[in-house]
């Protein structure tokens, strides 16, 4: 039965590439205004159910809820439709352009005589609300990646996108920047978004999500733990198979 708290379900997803079974019938649920992590070695097929959530793959079967109700995505337009959106490891932005250049870019609105400044005082204003300091008038190339990525989650959220997939977002991040970020996520899960968090560093997902899916192998093998109810050693077992002796700095 559909849980209409959720804003998102996945049930029974299956994708395959060539010789790979990325996703087997693979259940997944977010739940409104909560931080989910996605758990999983390296080709666990984390990156690939969110990418499938984000309208990049079409699934050879399974379903898609969106705010409990069955959805196809053909591409990631159909899923910001949607308000879902997904952030990559490695962002889409042109260095030559301003902040406010490229959160615009790709919309249908505005097209024509632009009035950038009207713009840019939006941009401020939403960077402001969530916590994202970052001058609208800056050039993508003169930003810090810490700030480039912030520059991504504001396009998101001027696409009125209400569930945001992160991959690896701390990949790229210093430590204060990942802070920053942490604060920035908590700000938007305040303000009603659910956030799917893809990461492969339990320290990371026991500080900042409040459930945990673990996948390996393309099959999940814990769904939606809370991380009150958990540790780093058993999420760790979860991830690889056995236990795992290792240095947590």
């Amino acid at each position: 039965m559909t849980n209409v708290a959720n804003a998102v379900e996945m049930r029974g997803i299956v994708k395959r590439f060539p010789g790979v079974l990325a996703n087997d019938h693979v259940d997944f649920d977010l739940r409104a205004g909560e931080i989910h992590a996605l758990l999983g070695e390296n080709g666990a097929g984390k990156s690939t159910l969110m990418s499938v959530l984000a309208g990049l793959y079409r699934p050879e079967a399974g379903t898609i809820l969106a705010r409990g109700k069955a959805v196809t995505f053909n591409s990631p337009r159909d899923a910001n439709a949607r308000g879902i959106g997904m952030i990559h490891q490695h962002f889409s932005l042109i260095p030559s352009q301003t902040v406010t250049e490229n959160i615009l870019l790709g919309l249908d609105e505005p097209r024509f005589f632009l009035r950038l400044p009207d713009y840019d005082q939006r941009m401020s204003e939403l960077g402001q609300r969530f916590g994202m300091a970052v001058s609208p008038t800056a050039r993508i190339w003169q930003l810090s990646v810490g700030e480039q990525q912030r520059v991504e989650i504001l396009k998101m959220l001027y696409r009125g996108v209400e569930v945001l997939i992160m991959d690896e977002p701390t990949a790229v991040l210093a430590p204060l920047e990942i802070d920053g970020l942490f604060e920035t996520l908590r700000a938007m899960v305040a303000d009603g978004k659910s956030i799917v968090f893809i990461s492969h560093k339990l320290n990371e997902i026991m500080r900042v999500a409040d459930r945990v899916t673990v996948l390996r192998q393309g099959k999940v093998t814990a769904a939606g733990i809370p991380t009150s109810e958990t540790s780093i050693p058993e999420l760790a077992r979860l991830m690889v198979g056995r236990s795992v002796i290792f240095d947590l700095e």
